[in-house]
């Protein structure tokens, strides 16, 4: 591997969350891809649901970039191999440019990557000023690539903004107020890209509105103004045993319902010698033949009651357990493996009945923040994000610790072991420690 590649690289970051930094990323990335450019985008942080419609946009696997759940390493490696094929590298940030330990403004300074500042500009005028500004100036020694001012009202509105800067470069243009730009959401994030029929159409649509601006018309050799040296790392971010996972077949749900998939994971697991095939317990009536079963995360509670009619599914997943073959189960993944599933609304559904207990949704945010857990072989990094709580008279093998620097409200994520069944809500890395990864689908791991 080329120890150096250099490539434009730039974060699009925002005030705060909501101001339409994935629509922005999503526009670039589909304007630069349409003119046959190699784009590759990464998501800061840990989310499921950006990188869909990033991947979609850019033609090519989306990955996140995360000081402390990736690791520093793992960030370089990625960008590094990023740069080697790509013409244009985008992250898009976290929350606001400074939220979060680390925040994006963290990784845009260890990487030294250039920031793009969206703000949502409806209901301000000069005080878009006063926000650029800030979020250039706040830190020290951060590159600041210019602003682009989100759903604004008129040509005249544009021009209030844009005078209200003290540095007039600073300006990459306005994106009018527009519902057809708009990616719309649920309470765990975006809706999924294809869940509507007219995804590629809204991402033209915005890329459309992009090329209008000063930020999409730059040329290839404006580009270079964001050039970025990456360094390849000494050793790779965490040693991966080749073949922990040879001749292991793991079956690994992917649906609507089971949709929350690091790509990285599906990686991890290959690199391990696995064999991965996909199925759907939502539309299959039966576990494709394999060794072990991946229930990822995902929305079970859009789509209880389809679960609740799919008996066959229900039967096949109850064999496997019975014979003793290794079930790993992640946050909604796990919801369905409990007796009952009780929605928001009140309307409860039975579910596959492998956990004894019941899942009962809420309007409110029930955990967030990123967690390790440690597991045999290792310690696993990643997060949790859910708005369900489990009652059940399983006890909890072990609970998640927070990330350092961080403090948890409560226990932790409770790990709950049974029989060859391992379930928590809590999202794992698998990068963070293959080792550890690889132990949970194992059957002589479950004893």
């Amino acid at each position: 591997m080329q120890a150096l590649a250099r490539c434009p690289a730039i974060l699009i970051a925002a005030p705060a969350s909501g101001q339409g930094k994935t629509t922005v990323a999503c526009a670039l990335a589909r304007l630069h891809a349409r003119q046959g450019r190699q784009v590759r985008v990464f998501k800061c942080g840990p989310d499921f649901l950006d990188p869909y419609w990033l991947a979609l946009a850019s033609g090519a696997q989306v990955d996140q970039l995360d000081l402390w759940m990736t690791g520093e390493a793992d960030c370089a490696q990625r960008l590094h191999g990023a740069a080697l094929e790509a013409d244009l590298i985008i992250v898009e940030g976290v929350m606001g440019l400074f939220d979060g330990q680390p925040s994006a403004a963290d990784l845009a300074q260890r990487f030294g990557l250039k920031v793009v500042a969206v703000i949502d500009a409806s209901a301000m005028a000069g005080t878009f000023g006063a926000l650029a500004w800030g979020l250039q100036n706040y830190r020290e020694g951060l590159g600041f690539a210019g602003v682009l001012a989100n759903r604004v009202a008129s040509a005249g509105h544009a021009v209030m903004l844009q005078d209200g800067l003290r540095d007039p470069a600073q300006w990459l243009g306005a994106l009018m107020r527009n519902e057809a730009l708009t990616l719309p959401e649920r309470h765990l994030g975006l809706v999924m890209d294809h869940e509507l029929g007219d995804a590629m159409a809204r991402l033209d649509a915005a890329a459309d509105a992009l090329a209008s601006t000063p930020l999409g018309q730059m040329t290839v050799d404006d580009l270079q103004a964001w050039a970025v040296s990456f360094v390849a790392p000494d050793a790779p971010a965490q040693e991966v045993p080749a073949s922990a996972l040879q001749g292991q077949t793991i079956a690994v749900a992917r649906d609507a319902a089971f949709c929350f998939l690091y790509a990285a994971n599906l990686d991890c697991l290959q690199s391990m010698g696995a064999t991965l095939v996909y199925f759907s317990p939502l539309r299959h009536e039966a576990l494709p033949p394999c060794d072990a079963l991946w229930l990822p995360g995902g929305y079970p509670e859009l789509h209880a009651q389809t679960l609740a009619a799919n008996t066959g599914m229900k039967a096949s997943i109850t064999a496997h357990v019975h014979q003793g073959k290794p079930v790993w189960a992640e946050c909604g993944g796990m919801m369905a493996l409990f007796d009952q599933l009780t929605n928001a609304d009140g309307s409860s559904h039975p579910m596959w009945g492998v956990l004894p207990g019941r899942v009962t949704m809420q309007k409110r945010l029930a955990a967030l923040g990123p967690q390790q857990l440690e597991v045999a072989g290792g310690t696993l990094r990643g997060h949790t994000f859910h708005y369900s709580t489990c009652t059940t008279p399983l006890e909890a093998a072990s609970r998640t610790q927070a990330a350092p620097g961080r403090t948890l409200r409560g226990d932790g994520e409770a790990l709950y072991v049974s029989g060859s069944v391992k379930a928590s809500y809590f999202h794992a890395w698998f990068a963070s420690s293959p080792a550890a990864a690889a132990r949970l689908f194992l059957k002589d791991a479950h004893d």
